[in-house]
């Protein structure tokens, strides 16, 4: 008898182990299961922003612990930072709130921008799904069709916020270039500035590569835009003939401003939580994310589409993100005077 006493001991504590895990893993699905999980999108729908936020919608819920269902909504404003003080201050923190804003969220409040409420360091980072280009573009008939020619000549551009990609570039290259960019703000999102620009209203527009080769695959072919601008730090392989932010600038402090700002691709099209939740579902949605990125369904969808999928776990871009709000004093002076801050 004595001999089998170890034995029923070991098989009580595996028992105890595996109801211990059972626990654990339990409350995550008992809280999401019949939840409703919102993703807010900082812009309106046709740019990269909502591209990608909606696959996310559509993919996600079924690797969250319940399969809650994911919905998304748009929230435009301010170049999507209405969407991230509403995530910082008002959604949820539970886990039933997500978003997708502008890359450059950290880099706006490291700059003083006034419609900034949130501290980006205090957000939870989900993951990165991939990183992003951001272009400047001019229609076929406007006279501007080169920095240099922004130079010598004024040329309108639609603006989409100011916390956007689409206002602080250009503010940026007329401060330290002597670009003649003229904003014409009121747009929510790249996909009506685009709009505004075919019809007239304006010359140029920003939105992302990602966007514009999916969506303007005939402005491309007809050659109705010239690309000016790309807000990588180097060309890209798709667009060697463009320059790139990060090669911009006259001196080494200007130049360190452009390249702070091309350094914002390497976050990209990110996913974020408010501030705030449990430990466990931030562990939650973080393991949900990685499962997704490496779903067949998910990858396909991405293919078939034809954009980036450049995934990076949500710890990763947390530490990208702290790195930006760490800006050297030097370079955050520079881009606020350009900014007038």
């Amino acid at each position: 008898m004595t001999d089998s006493l170890p034995t029923v001991g070991a098989l009580a504590i595996a028992a105890a182990l595996l109801a211990a895990g059972d626990a654990a893993a339990q409350p995550a699905e008992q809280f999401f299961a019949r939840k409703t999980v919102t993703i807010t999108i900082g812009y309106t729908a046709g740019g990269s922003y909502d591209l990608y936020g909606r696959m996310v919608a559509r993919h996600l819920g079924k690797h969250i612990p319940g399969q809650p269902t994911l919905i998304a909504q748009n929230m435009p404003g301010a170049g999507s930072l209405k969407a991230a003080n509403y995530l910082y201050e008002v959604a949820p923190k539970d886990g039933t709130a997500l978003g997708v804003v502008v890359e450059s969220a950290a880099l706006e409040q490291a700059l003083a921008n006034p419609a900034v409420q949130y501290d980006a360091a205090k957000f939870t980072y989900v993951g990165r799904v991939a990183t992003s280009n951001n272009i400047f573009m001019q229609w076929h008939t406007a006279k501007v069709q080169s920095l240099d020619d922004a130079k010598r000549m004024e040329t309108s551009l639609a603006g989409t916020g100011p916390g956007s990609i689409a206002e602080t570039v250009p503010r940026l290259l007329n401060a330290l270039i002597g670009t003649k960019f003229k904003l014409i703000s009121g747009y929510p999102a790249s996909s009506e500035a685009m709009l505004a620009m075919e019809r007239g209203e304006v010359e140029g527009a920003s939105s992302s590569w990602a966007a514009v080769k999916v969506g303007k695959q005939a402005w491309l072919r007809e050659r109705k835009i010239r690309i000016i601008l790309q807000t990588t730090p180097e060309r890209i392989a798709e667009l060697p003939q463009t320059p790139s932010l990060g090669e911009i600038g006259d001196t080494p402090e200007d130049k360190q401003v452009f390249a702070l700002y091309a350094s914002g691709s390497a976050i990209g099209r990110a996913v974020i939580a408010p501030p705030g939740l449990p430990a466990d579902r931030v562990k939650t949605l973080r393991d949900a994310f990685q499962a997704m990125v490496k779903d067949p369904e998910f990858v396909a969808e991405l293919q078939r589409t034809d954009v980036e999928l450049d995934p990076l776990p949500g710890a990763a871009v947390e530490q990208l993100v702290v790195r930006t709000l760490n800006v050297p004093a030097t370079v955050r002076d520079r881009a606020k005077l350009a900014f007038g801050r």
